[in-house]
């Protein structure tokens, strides 16, 4: 029986380390978090340029930072952005829904690790099949150079949704 629990625990750290190993990783080295769709909802957006729907979730110490206020965000915040491409409901014309599946973007708080882009790690993954964003390392001055006009809060753009 002991040999029996033995073994099935082993496979099944085995089937997650090579799970986890399949997850793509960015070329800065920032692996995709699996489980973003988990997290808490922090807010939706729309970005008009785009044309995609989209929202952020957050890990449990971003989500617990957010609401209280607390700026800039400690280290171990992650957000992630997911985005859709707008379309119009086939049955309801005025109303927008999500379509196709563009990116997931995440933002990973490491003061240290990060302090030449605010203290955030940038990292994109595109398309279905989730293929990492950037030929290099380098891909981060074009997320931080969009984030730069909010440097004052933490160069977030998002603020967490309130609702009574």
């Amino acid at each position: 029986m002991l040999r029996t629990i033995c073994a099935s625990i082993s496979l099944l750290i085995a089937a997650g380390t090579l799970a986890a190993a399949a997850d793509p990783v960015a070329p800065n080295g920032i692996r995709l978090y699996a489980d973003y769709l988990n997290w808490k909802v922090i807010a939706p957006s729309y970005r008009e340029d785009k044309g995609h729907i989209r929202i952020i979730t957050g890990n449990e110490i971003a989500v617990t930072a957010l609401r209280n206020g607390q700026k800039p965000l400690p280290d171990g915040s992650v957000l992630a952005k997911v985005a859709w491409k707008a379309e119009k409901h086939p049955s309801f014309p005025v109303a927008t829904e999500p379509g196709a599946f563009v990116q997931v973007e995440f933002m990973v708080k490491d003061a240290q690790k990060y302090r030449e882009t605010g203290g955030w790690g940038f990292a994109r993954f595109v398309g279905n099949d989730l293929k990492p964003y950037g030929k290099d390392a380098g891909f981060v001055a074009e997320c931080f150079g969009c984030h730069k006009p909010v440097a004052s809060n933490d160069y977030l753009f998002t603020r967490i949704v309130k609702t009574p």
